[in-house]
């Protein structure tokens, strides 16, 4: 079994709502889930033009190999109506993968480490809640470490509900 750390993210409609689908389809379609952070309210990155987001970090046991991990998030993804806005636009659900194991992949369609994991608060405050002795193989640290480090000023809470 292999070990994965994803992030979920919602800032349309009910976004908790849409975290906990996600949960449920991550646990039919891609392994059991062992470990959830709580849920965070976040500004956005990159784009601040939108609605904050809610995030989430899993940790995960699955059978499935890093590609077809990817592969099961598009379909969830797509199953949840996910609409293609513009980079690091709003969306219904995005689920990224963090980690697989302590594996390095580069190509096209698959990084992992995510690369931009240690650069994102609305990242490491959920996963260092639920992993933070995890390595980051390429930053030669630990994800608490990582966390410690970031220049991020962006607004991370957890979430109380509305």
């Amino acid at each position: 079994m292999a070990v994965i750390h994803l992030l979920l993210g919602s800032n349309i409609g009910n976004r908790l709502k849409q975290l906990e689908k996600a949960r449920e389809q991550v646990e039919g379609k891609i392994g059991k889930i062992v470990k959830k952070s709580k849920v965070y309210e976040t500004q956005p990155w990159g784009e601040n033009e939108q609605d904050e987001f809610l995030n989430q970090a899993l940790e995960v046991e699955s059978k499935l190999k890093p590609k077809k991990v990817l592969e099961k998030i598009a379909e969830i993804e797509k199953l949840m109506e996910r609409e293609e806005t513009y980079k690091w636009g709003p969306r219904e659900i995005d689920i990224d993968i963090l980690m697989y194991e302590d594996e390095m992949i580069c190509e096209m369609d698959l990084t992992i480490p995510h690369p931009f994991l240690h650069e994102r608060r609305f990242t490491l405050i959920p996963l260092s809640e639920i992993a933070p002795d995890l390595y980051h193989p390429i930053m030669g640290a630990t994800i608490l470490d990582l966390l410690l480090e970031c220049e991020d000023l962006l607004e991370v809470n957890e979430y109380k509900g509305k």
